[in-house]
C-alpha cells in the first residue's frame, strides 16, 4: 500500500465520520429495490420468476465485498469511492434508461448486469468509510461500526421519504436520483474521508460525542418513521413534504456539530487509553528492578526454542519473550488483529461468521426483495410503509449491535490487561525468590560451610 499523508488534529476525524454518515446513507441504494421493482416487471413485462431472479443481481453486487476490501489496503479512500461513483452511475443509468422507456427492448441479461453493477457501488461505498473511521477511531471501533452500519439501515427510509414526498413516488425518477445524486453526493464527500492520524488518547469527551451521534441517529430514525406513517394516512400538501425532507437533512448533518463544537469550544483534557505493559516496563514501575538489576534474563538458546509461533502461547509468555528478545518468528495474528485475507480464510471464526452473516442477513434480504409482493398479497400496494418500518428495525439491529459488542470488547481487553499484570507479578516474585535462594547458596559455599541451607 502506498504510503498515505495521514491529517492531523482532533478534527478531521469528527469531519470525516460526518461525512461518512452520507456516504452510507449512500451505500443503501440496494434497498430500493422494492420501490421500483414493481414498475420494472410492468414496464419490461418480466414474470414474478424474472424478477425474483433480478434480485438475486441485487444481492449479489452489493455483497461482493472482496474487491473493495483488497482495494482498501491498496488504494486511498478517494480511489475506492471513486470506483463505487463510476459503478452507480452506469449501472442505475442502464436501469433509468429502460424504466423511462428512453431505450426499448433492453436485453434481460443487459439489467441482470447493470443491476449487480449498480448496487456493487454499496460495497465500494460502505468498505471505504467503515475502514477508513475504523483506522481513524481504532479504540471505539465496535462504536464506530454500529453508528456507520446502521446508517445503511436507516437509508431505506431515508429514499422512502425522498421517493413518496419529493419524487412524486416514480420509479423513474427515483432511478434518476440514484444515477445523478448519489453519484454528486459522493463526490462532495470524498475529500473529507481520508485517513487521519488516530490520537495517543481519547478526549474527555469522546464517550459524550459517541453518545450524541447514537441519539442523533435514533432521533432521525423515529422522525423518519413518524412522518412516513402521517404521509401515508394523510393527505399533505407538497410544501409540507418539501419541509419534512428538509427537516430530515438537518437530521442528517448533526454530527458536523461534534467537529463544530470543538472548534468554538475546544478542549484540552485528555483521557489516556490504557496501555498494555511489557514484562520490563512493569517491573520498573515497581522500582524493584533496573536495567543493570541481575534479574533481568538474557536471550539464551533455550528462549529461542520457545515457539512463540504457537497458538498455544499464552500471551504473558508472549509479552516476556518479547522483552528478552526470544522472538526470533512472525507469530500469526490473534482474535482482535488484523488478518491477512489467507490468514483469516483457514480460520474457523471467519467461517464462522460466515455462516452466520449468510443465514442472519439472507433471511432479511429475501423478505425486503419480495417486499412489494408481500404487501400485494396482503392488501397494501404502496409498499413505502413497509419498508420504512424494515428499515427502521434493521437500523435498531445494527447500531444495538455494535454498542454490545464494543462492552464485550472492552470488558474482554480489561480482564486480560489485568490477569496478565497479575501474572506477570506472580512469576516475577517467583523469579527473585529463585534468584536470593541461590545467592544465598554461594553465600554458604564461599565461605566454606559443607550444609546449603
Amino acid at each position: 500500500m502506498p504510503k498515505q499523508v495521514l491529517k492531523a488534529g482532533s478534527r478531521p476525524p469528527w469531519v470525516g465520520l460526518a461525512a461518512a454518515v452520507w456516504v452510507q446513507t449512500a451505500a443503501g441504494n440496494s434497498y430500493n429495490f422494492p420501490l421500483y421493482s414493481p414498475t420494472l416487471k410492468s414496464v419490461m413485462g418480466y414474470s414474478q420468476q424474472q424478477l425474483t431472479i433480478l434480485g438475486v443481481a441485487n444481492d449479489i453486487g452489493e455483497n461482493m465485498g472482496i474487491l473493495p476490501g483488497i482495494a482498501c489496503n491498496k488504494f486511498p479512500p478517494w480511489a475506492v469511492l471513486l470506483v463505487g461513483v463510476v459503478s452507480c452511475f452506469l449501472g442505475y443509468g442502464v436501469l433509468w434508461l429502460a424504466v423511462s422507456q428512453t431505450v426499448q427492448n433492453l436485453p434481460y441479461w443487459l439489467l441482470w448486469l447493470a443491476l449487480c453493477v449498480a448496487t456493487n457501488s454499496s460495497a465500494w461505498y460502505g468498505t471505504a468509510v467503515l475502514v477508513t473511521n475504523m483506522r481513524n477511531f481504532p479504540l471505539s471501533r465496535g462504536t464506530v461500526a454500529g453508528i456507520l452500519k446502521g446508517y445503511i439501515g436507516i437509508s431505506a427510509a431515508v429514499y422512502t421519504a425522498i421517493y413518496s414526498m419529493v419524487l412524486g413516488g416514480t420509479a423513474s425518477n427515483l432511478l434518476l436520483f440514484l444515477t445523478l445524486g448519489l453519484p454528486i453526493l459522493c463526490l462532495a464527500m470524498m475529500y473529507f474521508i481520508r485517513p487521519c492520524t488516530p490520537a495517543s488518547g481519547e478526549d474527555s469527551s469522546v464517550h459524550v460525542h459517541f453518545i450524541f451521534t447514537q441519539a442523533a441517529s435514533f432521533v432521525l430514525a423515529v422522525y423518519i418513521l413518524t412522518v412516513t406513517v402521517l404521509y401515508d394516512l394523510f393527505s399533505f400538501s407538497k410544501v409540507v413534504g418539501y419541509i419534512f425532507v428538509a427537516i430530515m437533512v438537518v437530521l442528517l448533518t448533526s454530527p458536523l456539530a461534534i467537529p463544530v463544537k470543538m472548534t468554538f469550544f475546544p478542549t484540552n483534557n485528555k483521557k489516556f487509553g490504557p496501555q498494555v505493559p511489557s514484562s520490563d516496563s512493569l517491573a520498573q514501575e515497581e522500582g524493584e528492578s533496573t536495567p543493570a538489576d541481575p534479574l533481568l534474563l538474557t536471550p539464551s538458546s533455550s528462549a529461542a526454542n520457545l515457539g512463540m509461533e504457537s497458538e498455544d502461547v499464552s500471551d504473558v509468555e508472549y509479552l516476556l519473550a518479547v522483552g528478552e528478545g526470544a522472538v526470533k518468528k512472525k507469530r500469526r495474528p490473534r482474535r482482535g488483529e488484523d488478518f491477512k485475507f489467507h490468514e483469516a480464510f483457514i480460520k474457523a471464526d471467519f467461517w464462522l461468521l460466515w455462516f452466520v452473516y449468510f443465514l442472519g442477513v439472507g433471511s432479511g434480504v429475501t423478505v425486503l426483495n419480495n417486499l412489494a409482493q408481500i404487501g400485494a398479497a396482503v392488501g397494501v400496494d404502496d409498499t413505502t410503509v413497509l419498508l420504512c418500518v424494515f428499515s427502521f428495525f434493521n437500523f435498531l439491529g445494527r447500531l444495538g449491535s455494535g454498542v454490545v459488542s464494543e462492552y464485550f470488547v472492552s470488558w474482554a481487553i480489561l480482564s486480560a490487561h489485568f490477569f496478565s499484570r497479575v501474572s506477570l507479578r506472580v512469576m516475577y516474585m517467583t523469579q527473585k525468590l529463585r534468584y536470593r535462594g541461590c545467592q544465598r547458596a554461594w553465600v554458604r559455599l564461599a565461605s566454606g560451610s559443607h550444609s546449603l541451607f
